[in-house]
């Protein structure tokens, strides 16, 4: 598959820095987007280094293995990649006061012709829009959606609790970091969202479905999702990442017709 992507990131309204980082990388199918701790020192390094260190470490390694590579050894580099971006955050933090307690959240997707690997901390999401239908393909790490596992809250009274964003996991924080991997694979049309909690804070996941389903390029959609998350509120920095498979149907030139009278 030949996989469309867009990235864009926001202030918002009411911060005056952008804690949150994105980058992909086209020819490797790499999507990366992390989201500086809020209440945390220099949130911004700790998200930028996380996007910098995985985007060159993964970007060289996939490189280097070529086309052919498999999941299962996408997932274990995803890991060891993480895991030492764990280390350079915590270590900056160690030598240098200023980053003292600086953490990040983090998703990041891998391409591999139809499967993909999605490997996320804390409650950065991914979203995908499949036959006009959106899902959160990742489970937020927060101690939110803890108690809606355990029927404390019900998903209505979630939407104003007061606890949304404490994380129950975070890469620059501790050791071992835990990254949560898992594959789906890819049918042609799909399409993926990544996004900072900035959006999600702010805009429905109805509303969110509305915008991703439309007929507009990957770059109205990013925009209307920012535009509206501001116009919500903007409460916090907001980012979002678009990824769109190919649809399968066929051109209908003339050959096309043709060869489908011959059969």
């Amino acid at each position: 598959m030949t996989y469309q992507f867009f990235a864009k990131t926001d202030t918002g309204r009411v911060r005056n820095n952008n804690e949150d980082s994105v980058v992909f990388a086209e020819s490797h199918g790499l999507l990366i987007l992390a989201d500086g701790m809020g209440g945390y020192n220099a949130g911004e390094v700790a998200s930028s280094m996380a996007t910098s260190f995985i985007h060159t470490e993964m970007s060289r390694w996939l490189s280097e293995v070529g086309p052919a590579v498999l999941p299962r050894d996408v997932r274990r580099a995803l890991q060891i990649c993480v895991d030492n971006a764990n280390l350079e955050i915590l270590n900056a933090a160690i030598t240098n006061p200023a980053y003292a307690g600086m953490g990040t959240t983090l998703v990041v997707c891998v391409f591999i012709h139809n499967t993909l690997v999605v490997g996320h901390i804390g409650d950065s999401r991914c979203y995908r829009w499949r036959a006009g239908e959106l899902q959160a393909i990742t489970r937020d790490h927060s101690l939110l959606q803890e108690q809606l596992d355990a029927g404390l809250v019900t998903p209505e009274e979630a939407v104003n609790s007061s606890i949304k964003n404490l994380v129950t996991r975070a890469l620059g924080v501790e050791v071992p970091v835990l990254l949560e991997v898992n594959e789906f694979t890819v049918e042609p049309g799909d399409l993926y969202l990544l996004c900072s909690d900035g959006l999600t804070d702010m805009v429905s996941d109805a509303l969110i479905a509305k915008i991703v389903g439309s007929n507009v390029m990957l770059g109205r959609k990013a925009d209307q999702l920012i535009d509206l998350a501001n116009d919500h509120g903007g409460r916090d920095n907001i980012s979002v990442i678009l990824a769109s498979a190919p649809s399968n149907a066929a051109p209908k030139g003339w050959l096309n017709r043709l060869l489908g009278k011959a059969k």
